[in-house]
């Protein structure tokens, strides 16, 4: 009897148990396939799209070539190239001159180099928003390029140079576009702001805190901010079927080090057991050997890839859609590679090492600085607790050379404004593909404009393949005459959908899988 008592338990508790995997099952299927919107349909009458003849075409390359042949390098925020910068100023009034006789447009150089553009609108009752691009661009020699990186030279398509992608594709597109709606008589009906900083690569403070400034002493309010960010993209994210638009609603916060060693000097033919070079290598050593913790799940990333999981297939869509369940296992994935790692917590990167003047001397001092980019989750105080536990040594002095906290996350649900005229662009523009909210790993100008609104949006409208990621900042900088097409397309298309009044609507369309 006993024996039977066993087995009608054993077999009950197995019954409850495939009962139960059961259930789990057809709770994450459930959810994976109800948790995603369908596809969008805007409703309404949408933007007039930019007809680009080859007339147009060739004068938008032209435009980018020549932008790119001005080397606006900035080398810190000392050390700019300020020739460069002035004769950028000269050259986009020469090719952009409807932009500069409009009647209602007004422009202004800030701080010397910058450039704000009031676009007045026939409705002054609509608040005002602003789009932001920049001049200058990090340095670059011609060691490894394909071509020279201020040549502009145009090959098979692609357009080569330093700021092709980051930035001078979007403040000629932003302006060509401008351009190309007063050439057919058009006026918007909501006022706007251009910013163009001339000091983005290495903080803004000298132009769009300026920027900033000049609007805040005439009582400025935006609706939102459009700058650059992140893009369309096509096979960058592992498992995405299809190219997705990701629109970077935060971005991550910053810290930079110096690491600084003082030892006593001496000849390298008597060596102490430990010079400063080497105290400095280990303490170096000691955090690139232990990365910050990873904090997926606790920052906007596991909103996004939920959001995504409709585009990824099988089993990674159930996966992406349970992330309740499953984001120990995403979150080790995506640590795996230099992109997705950086979205999952705040990076160290070491940037320079400094130390020695002869072969024959041990120095006395050695300096490294680091450069940490902050995951949403974590502060400044937070992660400086963390280096000083790391490095775990006294004579490894800390000093900080700038710093400032990961921005607030704006709104991006279907009651805001800014969030869904870009939505609606970005459509309209990438033939339909999926919009969803990211984190800016990058820094931006658009963080100096967080006292004039909290809805800003970090985008550039263009399409990056994984090899295009590289290029940016990186060698061979390009960017496909397509693309550049596109850029235009986009500031052309957003800047009449922004003249609504109201939130756009969409419906869903259910039958599209």
């Amino acid at each position: 009897m006993s024996r039977a008592f066993c087995r009608g338990t054993a077999g009950a508790l197995l019954g409850l148990f495939l009962l139960g995997v059961g259930l789990l099952i057809t709770a994450l299927l459930i959810r994976t396939y109800t948790l995603t919107k369908p596809r969008v349909i805007w409703q309404g009458e949408g933007a007039q799209e930019a007809t680009l003849g080859d007339r147009a075409i060739k004068q938008l390359r032209q435009a980018l070539i020549g932008a790119v042949r001005i080397p606006t390098v900035s080398f810190s925020e000392e050390e700019q190239n300020f020739t460069a910068l002035a004769e950028f100023k000269d050259y986009i009034r020469k090719v952009f001159p409807r932009v500069f006789s409009s009647s209602f447009i007004q422009h202004e150089v800030v701080a010397q180099y910058s450039h704000l553009f009031t676009v007045r609108g026939l409705d002054q009752g609509l608040m005002p928003y602003m789009i932001l691009a920049h001049l200058d661009v990090v340095p670059a020699t011609d060691e490894g390029w394909k071509f020279p990186p201020f040549s502009g030279e145009e090959h098979s398509g692609y357009i080569y140079g330093r700021g092709a992608l980051d930035d001078k594709s979007c403040v000629i597109g932003l302006l060509q576009a401008l351009e190309f709606l007063l050439e057919r008589g058009y006026q918007p009906r909501r006022s706007f702001y251009i910013g163009l900083g001339h000091d983005e690569e290495v903080s803004g403070h000298k132009g769009a805190m300026k920027i900033v400034e000049k609007l805040q002493s005439l009582g400025v309010k935006l609706v939102f901010v459009v700058d650059e960010g992140l893009a369309v993209v096509d096979g960058v994210i592992q498992g995405v079927k299809r190219p997705v638009a990701l629109v970077g609603t935060t971005e991550k916060g910053s810290i930079t080090l110096n690491l600084t060693v003082n030892q006593p000097p001496g000849h390298s033919s008597m060596p102490p057991a430990e010079t400063s070079i080497g105290i400095l290598a280990a303490a170096v050593l000691r955090l690139e050997n232990h990365p910050m913790p990873n904090m997926f799940g606790e920052g906007p990333e596991a909103s996004m890839f939920e959001q995504l999981s409709r585009e990824f297939s099988f089993p990674l869509n159930v996966m992406m859609a349970n992330l309740w369940l499953f984001s120990p296992i995403v979150s080790r994935v995506l640590e795996t590679t230099p992109s997705s790692n950086a979205i999952v917590r705040t990076t160290t990167a070491i940037t320079i090492f400094n130390s020695g003047l002869k072969s024959n001397v041990i120095p006395h001092m050695a300096r490294a600085t680091v450069n940490f980019r902050l995951h949403p989750a974590q502060t400044v105080d937070e992660v400086l607790d963390i280096i000083r536990n790391t490095i775990n040594d006294k004579r490894v002095k800390l000093s900080i050379l700038n710093s400032f906290d990961p921005l607030p996350i704006s709104p991006h649900d279907e009651s805001n404004f800014g969030y869904q005229i870009l939505q609606r662009t970005i459509h309209s523009v990438f033939s339909g593909v999926p919009v969803v909210p990211g984190i800016c790993i990058g820094n931006t100008d658009s963080r100096h404009f967080v006292n004039l609104t909290n809805s800003i949006y970090r985008f550039s409208p263009f399409q990056l393949k994984p090899e295009d990621l590289g290029r940016i900042h990186g060698l061979n900088e390009r960017i496909s005459v397509e693309n550049l097409k596109k850029v235009v397309q986009f500031y052309y298309q957003l800047i009449q959908n922004a003249d609504s009044d109201k939130v756009p609507t969409a419906d869903q369309d259910n039958h599209e899988l």
